[in-house]
């Protein structure tokens, strides 16, 4: 993909979507910065990482939410060529079932959190002479549902965001674009889907049983292989959209 050298922050880098990505582009020869809130997973993630490419593997801990926070990390990490936000998960849901607490808390690490990163990296970006926004953000604001409310207003927000800011980022030679993943083998679906097998099933160990077989959920690779291309010159001519990886499920 010619990114050898090209310095990467990728956020929610300790798991799932994010870990495949750090390891995609430390295996394309990037140097990667891991931003994850627990230090034990990003230490153990890290290492994982590490063995994947011969580029700088480095982390930082912290809540995302802060946006002292933020800026602090965008200070001590101020020339990146490519940036992916994709820390976060807003929990599930109608309006009257998520409390306002829960939808706040929610909000401010994925929704305030990429914005703060988007704004602190994208001048960080100008002033350097380019580079790359990612954002990782979720078919739910896609194909909206009353039962994730909070989500579907969450994830079509950052949807509106990535494409305005990438709709004119091209003249600042910066390009903004999304990635709407659908259901995607991680930790958090395994653990969603077990509680859903125990309610409907009695047996949390059947789980998988409430795939669709001719549709089967996704894996973290297909996503971190996306981000590489979008990431990379290859897709030079690519901003302001967002890219679904879904299985179909959107258009079914």
């Amino acid at each position: 993909m010619g990114l050898a050298g090209r310095r990467a922050l990728v956020t929610g880098a300790s798991k799932g979507i994010g870990l495949a990505t750090a390891e995609r582009l430390a295996a394309e020869g990037c140097n990667v910065h891991l931003v994850a809130r627990t230090e034990a997973d990003l230490v153990q993630a890290q290492q994982q990482v590490r063995t994947r490419g011969a580029g700088q593997i480095t982390y930082t801990a912290l809540d995302l939410s802060n946006t002292a926070a933020v800026e602090e990390l965008c200070r001590a990490w101020p020339e990146l060529d490519i940036l992916v936000n994709n820390a976060g998960a807003i929990p599930g849901g109608t309006l009257v079932d998520v409390d306002d607490a829960t939808w706040r808390e929610a909000w401010d690490l994925k929704v305030f959190g990429y914005i703060n990163m988007c704004r602190n990296v994208y001048q960080a970006m100008r002033g350097a002479g380019g580079g790359v926004i990612i954002n990782v953000i979720g078919a739910g604001g896609e194909r909206v549902s009353s039962g994730y409310a909070a989500g579907a207003g969450g994830n079509a927000a950052l949807m509106a965001l990535t494409r305005a800011l990438g709709g004119t980022s091209r003249k600042h030679n910066i390009r903004v674009v999304g990635i709407n993943p659908g259901q995607i083998v991680t930790t958090r679906l395994e653990q969603l889907q077990r509680r859903q097998a125990d309610k409907q099933l009695g047996d949390a160990e059947r789980w998988r049983e409430l795939w669709n077989p001719d549709y089967p959920p996704g894996k973290p690779e297909h996503i971190a292989d996306m981000v590489a291309f979008l990431a990379s010159d290859r897709s030079a001519n690519t901003t302001g959209t967002i890219i679904t990886i879904d299985g179909g499920h959107c258009a079914r």
